[in-house]
C-alpha cells in the first residue's frame, strides 16, 4: 500500500470492515436513496468497491431488478455474506474491470484507508475509468474534523498531525500508527476537482434519510422524513460526522 510518509517506517492498514448485518442492510438502502430510485432500478451493472462484509452488494443485488449484475472487491476478504454478487480480492486501487462498464459505483468508507494523496487520487481516477458516461457514484467517507474518529473511537484523532496520531495510539494502547486519512469536505472538493467529477453534496440530505430508514417510527423520523432539511443542521455540517457525496463525469 502506499505511504502517508516520506521515510521507510511502516504505515500497513488494518481490516476495518463493519459485520453488523443489520447497520449494513440500512445503509444499501440509504445508498439507494442517495444516489436515486430512479437510477438504481435503471443500473444493469453496480460496483462496490470494499465490499467488506458483502451485507450491502448482497442487498443491493436483492433490492435491484431481474439481472441486476452486482460486482465486489476488497483488499481483504471479510465477508460473512457472499450471495448474490461477484467477489474479486485485489491489491492496492487498481480495479480489474474494463474502462465504462459500471452504472454505479460504491465507495463507502473506502478512501480513508487506501493511502497518502496520490493512491486518493488514484482511487477516484479508477472510479472515473470504469464509470460509465451516464453513471455516478456514490462517496462517503469520515469528516476529519469529527469530535470522535469512528476507527479507533478517540476524540479528535483524525484532528492530529500524523506523527502525534501516532504516539496518541500508542498511549492509549490502540495500535502502533494511525493507519487511516479521513477528509474535510473542502479536502474532497479538492480531489473531485483533480479528478474532473462534477459532484452533489448528500451529507444533510443524508441526515434526513438515515432518520427517514433507520428511525421510522421516531418522531424526528416521522418528521424529516417530510420536510426539507432544517437549517440548524446545515449550521452543524462542518462537524457531521460522515460527509457524502454523488459523482459524475464531467464532459470531456
Amino acid at each position: 500500500m502506499p505511504s502517508n510518509t516520506d521515510d521507510k517506517e511502516d504505515r500497513s492498514r488494518l481490516p476495518h470492515a463493519v459485520l453488523d448485518e443489520q447497520s449494513r442492510i440500512l445503509k444499501a438502502r440509504k445508498i439507494i436513496a442517495l444516489v436515486g430510485e430512479d437510477r438504481f432500478f435503471q443500473a444493469r451493472r453496480i460496483l462496490e468497491i470494499g465490499c467488506g462484509s458483502g451485507v450491502i452488494s448482497s442487498t443491493l443485488a436483492r433490492l435491484g431488478q431481474p439481472g441486476l449484475a452486482v460486482h465486489a472487491v476488497d483488499v481483504t476478504d471479510s465477508r460473512i455474506v457472499t450471495e448474490g454478487y461477484e467477489f474479486v480480492q485485489v491489491k492496492g486501487t487498481e480495479l480489474p474491470f474494463e474502462s465504462e462498464s459500471f452504472d454505479i459505483v460504491i465507495t463507502n468508507h473506502v478512501i480513508e484507508h487506501v493511502g497518502d494523496t496520490a493512491a486518493q487520487l488514484h482511487h477516484l481516477t479508477e472510479i472515473s475509468r470504469v464509470l460509465r458516461n451516464a453513471g455516478c457514484a456514490y462517496l462517503a467517507v469520515p469528516n476529519k474534523w469529527r469530535l470522535v474518529e469512528p476507527h479507533y473511537r478517540l476524540p479528535l484523532l483524525s484532528w492530529l498531525p500524523l506523527r502525534i496520531a501516532d504516539k496518541y495510539l500508542r498511549l492509549t494502547g490502540r495500535g502502533s500508527h494511525y493507519d487511516c486519512v479521513p477528509l474535510s469536505n473542502r479536502q474532497a472538493r479538492n480531489l473531485f476537482e483533480l479528478t474532473r467529477f462534477k459532484f452533489s453534496d448528500l451529507t444533510t440530505e443524508a441526515v434526513r434519510e438515515t432518520f427517514r430508514i433507520e428511525f421510522p417510527d421516531s418522531f424526528l423520523g416521522r418528521t424529516l422524513g417530510r420536510m426539507s432539511i432544517p437549517a440548524l443542521v446545515g449550521f452543524f455540517k462542518p462537524l457531521i460526522p460522515t460527509i457524502m457525496f454523488r459523482l459524475e463525469k464531467r464532459s470531456p
